[in-house]
């Protein structure tokens, strides 16, 4: 159990560190990180590949090629916690050092929610996308690091599942 808990911080914090890197490369190439749609994140191939590796090396160094499936979703639990606490951490450190992340992400997202179609607005009601229109402005630092930390739990749930049972191998009896 110790080198489970270790294995998977470890990596955590190496791919909380490689995301956060990610994160404000994409922001200074002048794509907003926070704006990019889900399910093309670069979360997804970030978390496939340390999820992957996390678990493989549970099973093959440190038990003997045995995975139980909740030893794989309590690994990627924790490699997720320690991605998510420290790339928000990060985040909100960066949102205060450099106020024109938010300043950005604010603007563009006000542009985004203007250039929806008419058919999309009556889809997801006028009422709703008035109030997303009014609260934006008022979008603080710390709601974009509790989005990017509560995202990133979404994200990992479905890949942990997957990958846990892929990699899971139960003695043979």
């Amino acid at each position: 159990m110790k080198e489970l808990v270790k294995v998977s911080l470890k990596y955590g914090v190496i791919a909380g560190l490689f995301g956060s890197t990610l994160l404000l490369a994409l922001y200074y190439m002048d794509r907003h990180p926070l704006l990019i749609p889900v399910f093309i994140d670069f979360r997804l191939i970030l978390f496939g590949i340390f999820i992957f590796f996390t678990l493989r090396e549970i099973r093959d160094y440190y038990q003997s090629g045995i995975l139980y499936f909740w030893q794989g979703i309590f690994s990627s639990f924790l490699f997720t916690v320690s991605f998510a606490i420290l790339s928000s951490l990060i985040m909100a450190v960066f949102i205060w050092a450099v106020p024109d992340f938010l300043n950005a992400y604010i603007t563009l997202s006000i542009q985004q929610l203007k250039s929806l179609p008419s058919e999309v607005i009556e889809r997801i009601g006028k009422d709703v996308y008035n109030r997303n229109l009014e609260l934006l402005p008022a979008t603080h630092g710390f709601d974009l690091a509790f989005l990017y930390f509560w995202q990133s739990f979404m994200i990992s749930l479905f890949i942990s599942i997957i990958l846990s049972v892929i990699l899971r191998r139960q003695p043979k009896t």
